[in-house]
């Protein structure tokens, strides 16, 4: 049997290296793919919540009396199999900022949506929530301090 020569070994060493190699780019790039479905479905989620949100300011602003405008949100109960935060931001002054989705393993996969302006956080209803089985309602007091938003979770009725 002939000796292996300098370019079989340097072959079999890179053919060995490539075998080890290239799993990890592709976990890498598979990883990335995931991350970035998990961000547009909670981006979907974020919006939807905010779009809602200034929907029912709009509906309780409409009446000129003091009104509460609810709304039951259809979310799905988890994204990419994963439960799901989501959470009405306000500034110092309770005026909301925004409406942000994030994930509840990672602080990494989050996306957010901008609310109109004028808007008030009513944190005493709530303002998160957490996905998963329970009804999530939005609503809107709208009196002469202002309209406030909220939302919250209401357990499943059983008939």
């Amino acid at each position: 049997m002939p000796a292996p020569t300098m370019s079989h070994l340097i072959g079999m060493i890179a053919l060995v290296s490539l075998i080890f190699i290239l799993p990890l780019f592709y976990f890498s790039i598979v990883d990335n793919v995931t991350i970035e479905m998990k961000e547009r479905e909670l981006k979907e989620v974020a919006d939807y919540v905010s779009n809602s949100l200034w929907n029912l300011h709009i509906l309780a602003n409409s009446t000129n009396s003091d009104v509460l405008v609810t709304k039951k949100l259809d979310l799905p109960s988890s994204i990419q199999e994963s439960t799901y935060f989501v959470e009405i931001v306000p500034d110092q002054e309770g005026c909301v900022q925004y409406v942000t989705a994030y994930m509840n393993v990672s602080s990494v996969v989050t996306a957010s949506s901008l609310v109109f302006p004028g808007l008030k956080a009513d944190e005493i209803t709530g303002c998160l929530i957490e996905s998963g089985r329970n009804f999530v309602v939005a609503g809107c007091n709208f009196n002469s301090t202002g309209s406030y938003v909220w939302i919250k979770e209401e357990p499943l009725q059983i008939s």
